[in-house]
């Protein structure tokens, strides 16, 4: 029998109670783990705190990530239904190497080496969000007003400036080159303190008005046709959560670096998971499981294995593979 309400059924809601308290002792056990596991300085002493300044910066940099990437992925998944493509076709990633390879390109290592500053931080947010903002202007209004449209745009971009990208790599010196891939190599350790200023009132007022628009994302999930018979102004709508998109997207995009396939992977996870379909439930597990995963992975590397600076990759290897398990499973985009 269907039902309007959140969950189906009273056990279901129980499920999602359990699942939920779960996650959020596992992530304060993570990051008690992360911030005290091999740490010879007692937690009461007055120097605990400046050792584990780095730790602590690591863990803030990984919630801002993993609310950007969950809200963000999940988001972008209900206005197109469809749970297979990610925010990365609209081409951010692309965006933020071209960026970062032409300032070594033209102005070289000095210049590129200092531009890691909060002035910096704020112009690659900038950069990205009014490149999304200029596509979906151009989107929202004529002939060209049309979602599909918009995302096969994102997919040209994105490609054209990957390939304008590696041409220019191909063209700096070998040194040059392993600079520039350091920075352009996801990693926890490319954040800087100095951003959380920017970056946190930003992810904050985003998620915010992304969850304060769940109703509507319940509607958009329906599909364009539903939606619009629904009462729903489906075309500005989903322009504005893209603009939020772009937003939280650009900002995880700049602190940590490309992350392709772990918002996929959080949000199938979310999808398997979680025992509702109403987003202001979807949010807050996608997030924790996000936050969970980072927290994991980080841990694992870093403590386990001591590759400080690799944690992305047994995210971007489970993601993968989950986005191969989950196409041939479908077998369709």
């Amino acid at each position: 029998m269907r039902s309007a309400k959140s969950f189906r059924n009273p056990k279901d809601l129980q499920k999602y109670i359990l699942i939920m308290s779960s996650l959020a002792i596992l992530t304060f056990m993570l990051i008690f783990l992360l911030i005290k596991y091999k740490n010879p300085v007692p937690i009461d002493s007055p120097s605990f705190l400046p050792v584990v300044r780095r730790r602590i910066d690591a863990v803030i940099a990984m919630l801002i990530a993993a609310t950007c990437q969950s809200l963000a992925t999940v988001s972008f998944q209900s206005i197109t239904s469809n749970r297979i493509i990610t925010p990365s076709l609209l081409g951010f990633e692309a965006v933020y190497s071209a960026i970062h390879t032409i300032i070594m390109y033209i102005f070289g290592v000095n210049v590129f080496l200092e531009f890691n500053g909060v002035d910096s931080f704020v112009i690659q947010i900038g950069i990205m969000v009014l490149v999304s903002l200029l596509l979906y202007g151009f989107m929202i209004s004529g002939k060209y007003g049309n979602l599909h449209f918009m995302l096969l745009i994102g997919v040209v971009i994105g490609t054209g400036l990957k390939s304008f990208s590696a041409f220019l790599r191909r063209l700096l010196s070998p040194s040059e080159f392993d600079l520039l891939q350091a920075r352009l190599f996801a990693s926890v350790n490319n954040s800087d303190s100095r951003y959380f200023a920017v970056a946190i009132p930003i992810v904050i007022i985003a998620g915010i008005l992304v969850v304060l628009f769940s109703n509507r994302l319940n509607v958009l999930t329906l599909g364009r046709d539903t939606s619009i018979n629904l009462g729903l102004k489906h075309n500005k709508s989903a322009i504005y959560v893209l603009i939020l998109v772009a937003i939280l997207i650009s900002v995880s995009t700049a602190l940590v670096g490309p992350l392709t396939f772990f918002g996929f992977l959080v949000a199938t996870l979310t999808y398997e998971f979680c025992p509702s379909f109403d987003h202001k439930f979807i949010f807050p597990m996608s997030l924790f499981l996000g936050y969970v995963v980072l927290l994991g992975a980080y841990f694992l590397m870093y403590h386990v294995f001591s590759a400080m600076g690799v944690v992305t990759i047994i995210i971007e290897l489970f993601g993968g593979i989950l986005f191969l398990f989950v196409i041939m499973r479908k077998e369709s985009l």
